[in-house]
């Protein structure tokens, strides 16, 4: 299919700046409206959640009124363009509802195959990281670049990051755990933001289970713009969700495929 990627750029900008005036208002505030999505357990949803993807839905009902939508809050409605828009408002709303600012907003756009534009966008910090077609920049406090990720080859030089223990099986864990042994550097609890730091060239894994499809397909896009690669724990297709496997280069993905599947 035929599509105008710069003009995708535009709306997805365009989605990022109308969830960041919904969500910012109601960041590190004690009245914060919180709900908790389980009975057994805590998955908090927050006003500003649904604030954001109700903005974002606005916007595509104005400018993409025919394509699909899946979003985390409100599901999907279904269009005829053939492409599908998947919304993240808040990816980490834990870290949101404890202050911190590694929680992001997500957007991807492309046909069932898998997208073929992802943000991450960080309102509080002001970043924003944008992949498509083969290019991929961070827009910051520092102005604008491109970006690309590291050549890291070795295992014992990555840097390697995951929301483990929290998301994932008991073996999930112990498969991460495999490949963590081998890492020099092992960081926890970064939600989207390590896969904006992968696309930076700041790290060099993450690896996660447990996944929905907007957990994923965003930072999916933004990783191959900026030269890296993210399969699941197969080395197959991920954006539908499930186990990731994020990498910055192949070589790095190889030596931790062969470990995860291995330990599986």
């Amino acid at each position: 299919m035929t599509y105008d990627i710069d003009e995708l750029k535009s709306v997805a900008n365009a989605l990022a700046d109308a969830a960041r005036a919904a969500i910012l208002p109601h960041f590190r505030t004690a009245d914060l409206r919180t709900d908790n999505k389980l009975d057994d357990g805590y998955d908090p949803v927050t006003v500003a959640d649904r604030a954001a993807e109700e903005a974002m839905r606005a916007v595509l009902a104005d400018r993409r009124p025919d394509d699909t939508i899946v979003g985390e809050e409100f599901g999907n409605a279904v269009g005829t363009s053939g492409l599908t828009w998947v919304l993240d408002p808040i990816d980490g709303t834990r870290g949101f509802v404890a202050g911190t600012p590694t929680w992001g907003v997500l957007i991807a756009v492309g046909p069932d195959s898998g997208p073929v534009l992802g943000i991450i966008d960080q309102p509080y910090i002001g970043e924003r990281f944008i992949g498509a077609a083969g290019a991929a920049q961070m827009i910051g406090p520092h102005g604008r670049g491109l970006i690309r990720t590291r050549t890291t080859t070795d295992l014992s030089s990555s840097v390697l990051f995951t929301t483990f223990p929290e998301v994932g099986a008991p073996q999930d864990r112990a498969s991460f755990e495999a490949v963590a042994r081998h890492a020099k550097l092992v960081r926890y609890g970064m939600d989207c933001y390590a896969y904006a730091l992968l696309a930076a060239g700041q790290i060099d894994l993450v690896i996660e289970a447990g996944l929905n499809s907007y957990d994923i397909q965003a930072p999916i896009a933004l990783i191959e713009a900026a030269g890296g690669i993210v399969t699941d724990w197969a080395g197959g297709p991920v954006h539908q969700g499930g186990r990731a496997l994020a990498a910055a280069n192949a070589d790095i993905h190889a030596a931790a495929l062969v470990i995860l599947q291995g330990s599986a």
